[in-house]
């Protein structure tokens, strides 16, 4: 496929597409955020267990991470105009389902049709700020749409619990009919160039559903059956690289070191960064004793402040360079990490105060390494390139729970630090310290694979 070339009038229709794209955010992952609050609603009006209830969410997760990847894939061959529309019409079908379900059946059918339709959202969110903008804009783009990614998560739970005060919980439906309004915006301004389409590698597109698909499972269940299942499906998808004519992943993008060690870069990030939204609500849980809707309360300010500073981060991207506001970033989150670690039992005013230090670091973070890694990718292969990136955010923060959840399981003997007085701070205290250095060999790990790589390289290359 040929590489496309910006016309004239693309500056203006990607600032107008941006935009769009903060307001869909917003709504989509309010839609994926506020039914974890009724979950325990929904379980009593079913009269269900827990494990049953929670395929409402895990259900969701599963299609949503990797409907993220195929519909990168076919971003790179279609016309974005289409899949979009697409997306959006099913997305708003599973809706209208669920505003009118009446049984948990169709409520898990209703959450499966949302997420098959809202996972091309992620997928235009990468692809949007990566064609429509300059290298040098690039970061100002990916920080609107972060923007909105991060009110959408801030404010889901607080809209959740607002309308659940006052009607059923269905109407939580409602809300994401909302994202109809920016379909014919769209339409109108998404490119309608004539793609190459062809063929698609749907077995391998297969095989890496089914291996996500399993470790996802594998994980939440504690399976090692599925786990082995999903190593199985790896071996295939690897093997189907090799031999099909035109895989659904790239050899060439496969053997991009660059590319490679920066998913890794941003896996394991990611997996660190999601101990925030993680432990947090543990901390102080645990231990300051208080009770749900008021961690709500300590933890929305730090997500409301990192929405604010979004478009700042971008603009600082493409000012000072990705290298600039990574090291930011990881000082912002080391600093976040090792005052954790200290006050551990302070009071929930001073957690939140640090909290907001984490997830601006976060946020930075993010923006950072999507400008990075975009700029590895060839485009005709931006769509699965970043489909992927999107797919490990998911998969190291699926993993990471785990981790987290056995490590808390553990506990700990002692502290690093003499004034903690017990257990559950001793847990807290020693995991915060040990992922504050991990920080540290991630700063290192990033300066040497981006090190000499200049801003004479070519807009195809990283910075």
């Amino acid at each position: 496929m040929p590489i496309e070339q910006p016309d004239a009038a693309q500056p203006a229709i990607g600032n107008v597409l941006i935009k769009l794209l903060a307001f869909t955010l917003i709504v989509s992952s309010m839609s994926a955020t506020m039914f974890n609050i009724v979950l325990p609603e929904i379980r009593a009006d079913f009269d269900l267990s827990v494990a049953q209830v929670s395929w409402v969410s895990t259900a969701y997760l599963l299609i949503y991470a990797v409907g993220s990847v195929i519909y990168g894939k076919l971003l790179d061959r279609y016309q974005a105009r289409n899949l979009i529309t697409f997306g959006l019409l099913v997305f708003a079908s599973g809706s209208l389902l669920g505003l009118l379900a009446g049984s948990f059946p169709v409520v898990l059918i209703a959450r499966i049709l949302q997420a098959v339709g809202a996972s091309v959202i992620p997928a235009l969110a990468m692809l949007i700020p990566v064609r429509y903008f300059p290298p040098e804009r690039r970061g100002h783009a990916l920080g609107i749409s972060a923007t909105g990614l991060a009110l959408g998560n801030a404010i889901g739970p607080i809209v959740s619990s607002l309308l659940v005060s006052f009607v059923h919980w269905r109407w939580l439906f409602a809300i994401p009919l909302l994202i109809l309004i920016t379909l014919p915006f769209y339409r109108k301004h998404l490119s309608s160039e004539i793609r190459e389409g062809g063929h698609i590698d749907w077995l391998g597109g297969g095989l890496l559903t089914g291996t996500v698909a399993l470790l996802l499972l594998a994980i939440t269940q504690g399976n090692l059956w599925l786990g082995a299942g999903s190593a199985l499906m790896v071996i295939g998808f690897l093997w189907r690289i090799r031999k099909a004519a035109d895989p659904f992943m790239s050899r060439t993008l496969l053997q991009d070191r660059i590319y490679l060690m920066g998913l890794m870069i941003a896996a394991v990030v990611m997996s660190i960064s999601y101990a925030l939204p993680f432990l947090t609500p543990q901390l102080l849980s645990d231990i300051n004793r208080l009770e749900p809707g008021v961690i709500g309360f300590v933890m929305v300010p730090g997500a409301c402040l990192s929405a604010y500073l979004g478009r700042k981060a971008g603009k600082l991207a493409d000012s000072k360079g990705n290298s600039f506001v990574y090291h930011m970033a990881s000082l912002l989150l080391f600093g976040c990490f090792i005052l954790l670690s200290f006050f551990v039992g302070s009071p929930a005013v001073l957690i939140g105060l640090i909290f907001m230090i984490g997830n601006v670091g976060q946020m930075f973070m993010q923006i950072v390494l999507s400008n990075t890694i975009s700029r590895s990718i060839p485009k005709d292969q931006i769509g699965v390139g970043m489909g992927m990136l999107t797919l490990c955010n998911f998969l190291s923060g699926a993993v990471a729970t785990g981790i987290y959840g056995k490590v808390m399981d553990h506990g700990a003997q002692s502290s690093w630090l003499p004034w903690h007085s017990n257990e559950a701070s001793y847990v807290f205290s020693n995991l915060y310290l040990v992922l504050a250095l991990m920080y540290i060999g991630l700063l290192l790990l990033y300066r040497s694979v981006y090190a000499g790589r200049t801003k004479a390289k070519t807009a195809g290359q990283m910075a």
